[in-house]
């Protein structure tokens, strides 16, 4: 089981994103290079086949029968239903990004969520956030979240969350980002985290008040 001790004043720095990237990182930003006119020739032909197909998606690309995204969307996975997905923006060399989402579920048997999974991550694991006096202690849920019968469980920055580890590439504003979630009953399913803001606070919003 991980576990972290986070000081208050650590708090602002990681603006839960959760954990938002350092600023640090800032200062690692490389100016773009001009192109001469054969570079650019280059750069708008078709992309080779074997290059990797990117990590994310662009918002107006999702279709209809796209997994979810966009946050006024849902997607049922068994009895559970599934709203409101969203991720926050990142600095470029952030190490973690958080996903976030609301879960109902409509059964008559609890469930848990007990792992996910992405293409943008190394690997990822289910947190909680939570204050005891005045530090922040974040630990990873081994046995997974439950979700009860009937009941409503929402992730969100400074509770429960999806951790993105060894982020792959940063998360971009306006953007979606697949994930593969695993419930104890109601098996996997594929979501799409629509990207807000860094200090966004659901999947509609484009930052904080």
């Amino acid at each position: 089981m991980t576990k972290f001790l986070l000081s208050a004043a650590t708090l602002s720095t990681l603006a839960l994103t959760a954990l938002s990237a350092p600023a640090w990182a800032d200062a690692m930003r490389t100016p773009s290079a001009a192109l001469s006119g054969q570079a650019m020739a280059r750069i708008a032909q078709p992309a080779r086949a074997e290059a990797a197909a990117p990590l994310m998606q662009v918002a107006d690309q999702m279709g209809a029968g796209s997994p979810m995204g966009l946050g006024h969307m849902s997607v049922m996975a068994g009895d559970l239903e599934l709203t409101g997905a969203f991720s926050r923006a990142t600095l470029p060399n952030a190490p973690v990004a958080g996903g976030f989402l609301t879960i109902t579920n409509k059964g008559t048997e609890d469930d848990r969520l007990i792992g996910a999974e992405s293409v943008a991550a190394g690997h990822m694991e289910v947190h909680e956030m939570a204050m005891e006096g005045d530090v922040m202690r974040m630990r990873e849920l081994a046995d997974g979240l439950p979700i009860p019968a009937g009941e409503t469980v929402t992730l969100k920055p400074g509770g429960f969350h999806i951790m993105f580890m060894d982020l792959q590439q940063p998360l971009v504003e306006g953007e979606t980002v697949p994930i593969t979630l695993e419930f104890e009953k109601a098996g996997k399913v594929e979501v799409s985290l629509m990207i807000g803001a860094p200090n966004a606070k659901g999947a509609h919003a484009h930052g904080m008040n």
